[in-house]
């Protein structure tokens, strides 16, 4: 099930620098089965099935693909700071030093292909295998290819209006507000955190979501790379249990810190990932569903400071009022899924969300949400190792 029309997919016919640097590094060695097991941390079968092919095509001994206990020992060491990566970053310690960029790397992989719906299950006919569905108009919505009827469609124009609206008044606010406390900012941080908490994929977020979570299985083929499926995503401002503290992005940031500590160790991913961070961050067509001509930075900036929020990451300088201005809920709760649990993420999330805007809008969300993620992982993960160092 793919949740966007095909011809709206870029095709790209020469490799990035990015797989190829990939490629070289892991595949030719014949080590694909870490990144299996980074894809199974979230029940990903479609990436664990094409790097289970590729592992075999380059030579890998088959019997590894039985189950982590049948990999070497190196290996299998990998399992902790997998998992950890994977659902609680902030847990990262200096002992949990290798493989970081690219178990992170195919975390956030597999929220960009559950969240776009590209993970075919094991028991449809070529499973694994990206089949575009029928040709569907670059234009088209989400909302327009449900049958959505007219007075819902009008709701959705509303909505757009609505937030295009928000924005502007929020440009006029951010001219007129000066003056703003850093213990007021914080505050806010604080009460959208906790906000947080109600934003949820379980059968609680609301009648119009209930019946409609993908609770998902795992096929053998995942969980036998799978240690501790139990061990998952938990929100930072629960009631009652001891939370771990705030990382304040101005102590450790990825420009200033680091940036500046993968590059020394690994050159040319420093600059792949900094290029790839700043590609995602500042893409932009200038569109919000039928509006053209659209400053859509302050948009993008909501979405990539509400996924680092989740993972507990404050930045003093941004007003998170902007992010329940701008955010539905629909959208936070299609953005948390994706970000924290993909496995759980429906097609019914995907169209609740941005009725009126393409198939194009809602992919560039992903690839906000796949980038935001691998930085915000890697920030708890660097900061543990300049720990470490210093």
């Amino acid at each position: 099930m793919i949740f966007h029309g095909s011809n709206e997919i870029l095709q790209e016919g020469v490799e990035s620098a990015q797989r190829r640097l990939f490629i070289e590094a892991f595949v030719s060695t014949g080590r694909v089965d870490n990144i299996t097991m980074a894809a199974a941390r979230h029940h990903c079968s479609y990436l664990v099935g094409f790097h289970m092919g590729e592992f075999l095509q380059v030579g890998g001994d088959p019997a590894w693909l039985r189950g982590l206990q049948y990999a070497p020992q190196k290996l299998r060491n990998l399992n902790e700071i997998n998992k950890i990566l994977a659902h609680q970053p902030w847990l990262i310690t200096k002992e949990h030093i290798e493989a970081l960029v690219l178990l992170t790397h195919y975390h956030s992989l597999a929220s960009f292909v559950f969240g776009c719906g590209i993970n075919l299950e094991l028991d449809q006919e070529a499973g694994h295998i990206f089949r575009p569905p029928s040709p569907r108009s670059c234009d088209s919505s989400p909302s327009s290819e449900d049958g959505t009827n007219s007075s819902s469609s009008n709701d959705a124009m509303e909505d757009v209006e609505m937030l295009m609206e928000r924005m502007k008044l929020l440009q006029e606010c951010q001219l007129e507000e000066e003056g703003v406390t850093q213990e007021e900012m914080e505050t806010r941080f604080e009460m959208e955190k906790r906000e947080s908490l109600l934003v949820t994929p379980s059968g609680e977020v609301g009648p119009h979501l209930k019946g409609n979570i993908a609770e998902h299985s795992l096929p053998p083929n995942v969980l036998c790379f799978v240690e501790d499926p139990e061990f998952g995503y938990k929100d930072f401002t629960r009631r009652g249990e001891q939370t771990p503290p705030t990382f304040r992005a101005q102590d450790y940031t990825w420009e200033d810190h680091g940036y500046s500590l993968i590059n020394r160790l690994y050159p040319d991913v420093g600059q792949l990932l900094d290029e790839k961070f700043q590609v995602v961050y500042n893409l932009t067509y200038n569109t919000i569903a039928m509006h053209s001509g659209v400053d859509t930075s302050m948009l993008r900036r909501a979405i990539w400071n509400y996924v680092h929020c989740v993972f507990g990451i404050r930045y003093d300088d941004y007003d998170y009022r902007e992010v329940n201005q701008l955010l539905e809920r629909s959208l936070k709760i299609y953005i948390k899924t994706v970000a924290c649990y993909p496995e759980k993420t429906t097609k019914r999330m995907y169209t609740h969300f941005w009725r009126h805007f393409k198939h194009s809008e809602k992919v560039h969300v992903n690839l906000l949400l796949l980038e935001a993620r691998m930085q915000a992982a890697l920030l708890y993960a660097l900061r543990a190792i300049t720990r470490y160092m210093t």
